[in-house]
């Protein structure tokens, strides 16, 4: 029984661990995505047209610099997940699982490509169009896409753990340690490439079918898709989700400027950058930007609005700030867990019908042929992607679906809060007895890390350490020291227990300074 559950454990470490290395190629996709949108539409002949003051030579060279430099996430979007994965799963030696990362990437590739030779499939026009040829970081190989990175990133991220303080005999000496991760993982990768060609069309044909499904569920795909994600993100798989449907076929196949591009985002990545399309598919961005907008620039408003007029009046001054904030970093940020674990532990039936809207906004916006994509679903997204690319992706019509969004997010939640007098901030009675020593360390500046830390029972409690955009993420030896209340009371919006040894501990957007600290802590009490 032990077993089984420690073996449960390590898999939600895994998987959320794995979730959160997807951040890291994500993040620099968005930035991207907006130098390629804003290069892309202010070098457009419209826009010249409109603004001829754009029209300068020395622009349109700032403006297709732009354009290029926004290509670098898409073209190499995945030897960067190669690079990633092992990067962010290594707890020592991550630069090292980096480069073995590409080794290893490399090597996969060179192996198809050998099996591709041998086979004669390369010189053969249709056999290389059946098995998917194209030119990966030079070599003609069979395009797995983020599959394919994703594969290569788990099997060198357990190689480096694996090897990395591999002793190898006196008269090799050289070759071991750390030396020999890109060692065993271009040999593995080299095995695991020859037979990618004999199983890779199962796995497509799987993709393929998920994509099928999205597609027969019409308009009810994009619902699916962003109220599944809602769903996921307490847990913190979403990101999962989220890469299958913008990178793999399961997000629809096109041709685009004579290129087949599979994935939601990889498509309307590429219609952006290609002269010769005009407009962007609606299919393809009912599953981007434009469905999480009613949602993050409407609803989530209205229900901190909601919350700050159900908070008690002597309260509503204390709350203010938290609840400004959280507006500010999902408006700007596309970033919604500030707002979201405000009533997810007191009232996760209010985050079920939170994320029942979302998804009904995705399908509302597709309904609607908005076509806005990327991928965050903030203000920016609707100015650089919406705005800027013109009429054509009705743009206009964010505002309108947005203000509907928030008068719904506020009577539900305003109904639902003192219907059922839910403790959502500024209404809860604070009974946490908080130590006063470490209270006043965390009002002074500094201590705050000090003050979790304790919380959570110790440094000798925690058997490892992460962060994502805005929680700790953490697996500890004995849940039953974990204090809660303490949590909460030392600032944390919420805490999430996965098991009896993985959970994440929602802090906002600051969470890295408190993890940075709280390991600092760590490692000066060890030493």
């Amino acid at each position: 029984m032990t077993n089984k559950a420690a073996t449960k454990s390590t898999m939600w470490e895994f998987l959320q661990s794995l979730g959160k290395t997807f951040m890291l190629p994500v993040a620099l996709l968005a930035f991207s995505g907006i130098l390629l949108g804003v290069g892309s539409s202010l070098s457009s002949s419209a826009i010249r047209e409109a603004i001829p003051f754009l029209d300068n030579t020395l622009l349109q060279y700032l403006f297709m610099w732009m354009t290029k430099i926004g290509l670098v996430a898409f073209i190499y979007l995945p030897v960067m997940f190669a690079i990633a994965i092992p990067l962010g799963l290594a707890r020592e030696e991550k630069g090292v699982a980096a480069f073995a990362g590409f080794v290893g990437y490399a090597a996969f590739n060179l192996a198809i490509n050998f099996y591709l030779t041998v086979a004669n499939v390369l010189g053969d026009p249709a056999a290389s169009k059946a098995y998917g040829v194209k030119s990966i970081i030079g070599i003609e190989s069979i395009d797995t896409g983020i599959l394919g990175a994703v594969l290569v990133g788990i099997i060198v991220a357990k190689l480096h753990i694996r090897f990395y303080t591999f002793k190898m005999p006196d008269a090799l000496a050289f070759f071991g340690g750390a030396r020999f991760v890109p060692i065993i993982s271009a040999i593995t990768l080299g095995v695991v490439g020859v037979l990618i060609p004999f199983v890779w069309p199962y796995f497509a044909a799987g993709i393929n079918g998920i994509g099928n499904l999205i597609a027969s569920a019409g308009a009810f795909g994009p619902m699916l898709f962003g109220t599944g994600e809602r769903l996921l993100l307490p847990i913190g798989l979403h990101h999962i989700l989220v890469a299958l449907v913008r990178f793999t076929e399961a997000g629809g196949t096109m041709a685009v400027c004579g290129e087949t591009v599979s994935g939601a985002l990889n498509i309307f990545y590429s219609e952006l950058a290609c002269a010769e399309t005009n407009g962007f598919t609606p299919e393809v961005t009912a599953f981007l930007s434009q469905g999480k907008m009613p949602a993050f620039l409407g609803g989530l408003p209205g229900a901190a609005l909601a919350m700050y007029h159900c908070a008690k009046p002597e309260n509503r001054s204390k709350i203010k700030a938290l609840l400004i904030s959280g507006v500010v970093a999902c408006v700007v940020g596309g970033i919604t867990e500030p707002l979201e674990f405000l009533f997810l532990f007191v009232a996760p039936a209010l985050y079920f019908i939170h994320a029942i809207l979302t998804g009904i906004g995705f399908m509302v916006m597709g309904l609607l042929d908005v076509t806005i994509g990327n991928t965050d679903g903030n203000i920016i997204d609707f100015l650089v992607f919406g705005v800027l690319q013109g009429t054509a992706t009705k743009w206009y019509l964010v505002p309108v679906v947005a203000a509907a969004w928030f008068a719904v997010y506020y009577g539900v939640f305003k109904f639902a809060i003192l219907k059922f007098n839910l403790k959502t901030p500024g209404r809860e009675v604070d009974t946490a007895e908080v130590d006063s020593e470490l209270e006043a360390a965390f009002i002074n500046e500094s201590g705050k890390g000090a003050a979790i830390l304790k919380a959570l029972g110790g440094k000798d409690n925690i058997t490892s350490l992460d962060n994502c955009i805005t929680r700790l993420r953490l697996t500890v030896d004995n849940m039953d020291l974990v204090d809660a209340d303490k949590l909460k009371a030392y600032g944390a919006l919420g805490v999430v227990k996965l098991d009896a040894h993985s959970l994440q501990v929602v802090i906002g957007t600051q969470v890295h300074l408190v993890k940075n600290e709280m390991q600092a802590l760590m490692t000066a009490t060890a030493s």
